[in-house]
């Protein structure tokens, strides 16, 4: 009842819903008007005017806007929790025969689910987009699995935060925030290797930087690895570095899997931790 309570008032919130897909629409425009005309040239200038060098291009940017909506779908949704604290509802659900653990999955639950419902929008218009340009379907099942992997991740960083934030004018100057770093950070903005190199390591440690890593593996690996097919590997690998679709750790070099490693773990430390700190005692009220 409460999952379903807290999904209605999202989705009757036309605004909320409307600004929700418009962010959507907003990352997706940036590359298309912006993005992706230099993104192209930098690439041109380095295997020529190759087939397939535009869908390559756009499936890279795309799949950081991507990695980018399922972090802010989710920061959208879990204002209900912060409403209900400034309203005092949750002290009234308390009150009444629904648990305290029942109350928190709630909140997760619901801004789980319309994070993955709102990045599958975002997701949908993205490959509309890369099919118009000559660009291939990515594969379904792991675009399915990186999508509720990041949405989760994103979303047990938010739960566990939501436990000690009160007012809704604090949730959203953090929101404000992160949403500004994380599209630097995700290197969707600029190619990570001009970053400074502490600033490399903090991108590199980001989870989800590793969130955009997979969805640019599924949406360009392939596509990149036709445009550079007559070139050394050197040059290859160090696009993949460039763009943030592997991670350099000393040497070791990062790939899907342990990227959905990283954010498997990121899941399970901020949800126990969140759970932690209300067993101790801290009130999420």
């Amino acid at each position: 009842m409460l999952i379903r309570r807290n999904l209605l008032l999202f989705f009757k919130d036309r605004a909320q819903v409307f600004f929700s897909l418009l962010v959507v629409l907003i990352n997706i425009m940036l590359f298309v008007l912006f993005l992706g005309n230099t993104m192209e040239d930098s690439f041109r200038a380095i295997v020529g005017d190759v087939e397939g060098l535009g869908a390559a291009v756009a499936g890279i940017a795309l799949a950081g806007m991507i990695a980018l909506t399922s972090m802010s779908t989710s920061m959208g949704a879990m204002t209900t929790n912060i409403t209900d604290k400034e309203s005092g509802k949750i002290r009234d659900f308390l009150s009444s025969p629904y648990s305290r653990w029942k109350l928190l999955l709630s909140y997760t639950v619901s801004s789980s689910l319309i994070g993955i419902l709102m990045s599958f929008a975002g997701i949908l218009l993205s490959i509309v987009y890369l099919l118009s340009i000559g660009g291939e379907i990515p594969n379904i099942f792991l675009l399915i699995l990186t999508t509720v992997l990041s949405v989760l991740c994103a979303n047990s960083i938010l739960f566990f935060i939501t436990i000690f934030v009160k007012s809704q004018g604090a949730f959203s100057a953090f929101i404000s925030v992160i949403s500004t770093l994380s599209g630097f950070l995700m290197g969707i903005y600029v190619p990570i290797d001009i970053l400074p190199e502490s600033v490399q390591w903090v991108v590199r440690l980001f989870p989800m930087s590793h969130s955009a890593a997979m969805f640019r593996t599924i949406f360009a690996q392939d596509a990149l690895e036709k445009i550079f097919s007559d070139l050394p590997s050197a040059y290859l690998e160090n696009v993949k570095e460039s763009i943030g679709l592997v991670f350099n750790y000393n040497g070791f070099i990062s790939n899907f899997w342990f990227s959905a490693g990283v954010l498997l773990v990121t899941i399970i430390v901020f949800y126990g931790l969140g759970l932690l700190a209300v067993t101790k005692g801290k009130s999420f009220v």
